[in-house]
């Protein structure tokens, strides 16, 4: 009889761990579901096995410092010391190369669930949240560590360019259909039809409202890009899609969205991100460096911050 306790123990303590490890993949888009985060790492595996183990690994190494470290509880099982260690393992992953990519992601991975812990810290008397911006600035001086450590490799598809020189190229087929899914994929850095579809179907599993905001997002989000004369290659990706899908969820329905008109500033909020997002961009060309979601956390921060101040925004 105790022995079959020390099983059911184990095994409901493996059960709880891998639970919070695919809630850290879920809180990536801003939601605690553990079957959203399964649906999402199979959308990542759909694309690639290597990269989905990646994301998983990260989210287990995250959960493992939260609990062996003593973190809150409540903090832990709802995957929020997670998200930031799956970014950061996938960003890592998809930007380096060498043979030490893999071990630099995993490490890069523990090293922003301690920065989200230390972040937590800094900003809570603010009641701001932390959202990406540890996964941000650590995945950003990894990046540039390639220009004087070997055996960071900087990807080839990171080219830094003279701004001198950079001219717009706007020509280009439209593709709806792929850049609004991409939009929504690529959150998790994913530019695959399937991987973005099942990524919506998981957003849909945890909540239709979430689900219809992620597809306003990615909507507002084209339709701004086009309005104001974006590269149509780079809106059949998604890159000006995924910042504004965070960005109204954050804004319209997760952090402190009680006006009635939190709807609309989400919407408003989600085609901010457009410019914000070409203009990081820019700023970062010289360096090679990608965009990342930058544009989401500095949009939604200055809303939130806002409803301080005005709270019928």
């Amino acid at each position: 009889m105790q022995k079959d306790n020390r099983i059911s123990l184990r095994e409901g303590a493996f059960f709880s761990f891998i639970s919070t490890a695919f809630k850290g993949i879920s809180q990536v888009i801003l939601i605690e579901n553990a079957v959203t985060g399964l649906i999402i790492l199979v959308a990542i595996m759909v694309s690639s096995v290597s990269i989905g183990m990646i994301a998983l690994l990260s989210a287990c190494i995250a959960t493992f410092i939260g609990r062996f470290g003593g973190t809150d509880k409540t903090i832990v099982n709802q995957g929020l010391l997670g998200y930031n260690s799956v970014l950061a393992g996938i960003a890592l992953a998809l930007n380096l190369e060498g043979g030490w990519r893999w071990a630099i992601a995993l490490a890069g991975a523990a090293v922003a669930a301690l920065f989200t812990a230390a972040m937590m810290h800094w900003i809570r008397n603010s009641q701001m949240p932390v959202l990406t911006f540890p996964y941000i600035i650590m995945t950003w001086f990894l990046l540039l560590a390639s220009y004087r450590l070997s055996t960071f490799q900087l990807s080839s598809n990171l080219v830094p360019q003279d701004l001198s020189h950079w001219k717009l190229q706007p020509g280009g087929t439209i593709d709806w259909i792929h850049g609004l899914v991409n939009g929504i994929g690529q959150v998790y850095f994913q530019d695959s039809l399937w991987s973005g579809i099942l990524i919506l179907l998981g957003v849909f599993w945890a909540s239709w409202r979430l689900g219809l905001y992620a597809v306003l997002g990615s909507v507002i989000a084209w339709l701004a890009a086009y309005g104001l004369g974006a590269e149509i290659t780079l809106m059949n990706l998604g890159l000006y899609g995924f910042n504004a899908v965070l960005t109204i969820l954050a804004v319209a329905a997760v952090f402190d969205a009680k006006s009635r008109i939190a709807p609309l500033t989400g919407l408003i909020a989600a085609a901010i991100t457009v410019p914000v997002t070409a203009s990081i961009d820019t700023w970062l060309l010289p360096y090679g460096l990608p965009t990342l979601t930058m544009p989401f956390v500095l949009v939604t921060w200055l809303l939130l911050a806002a409803r301080k101040v005005i709270p019928k925004l």
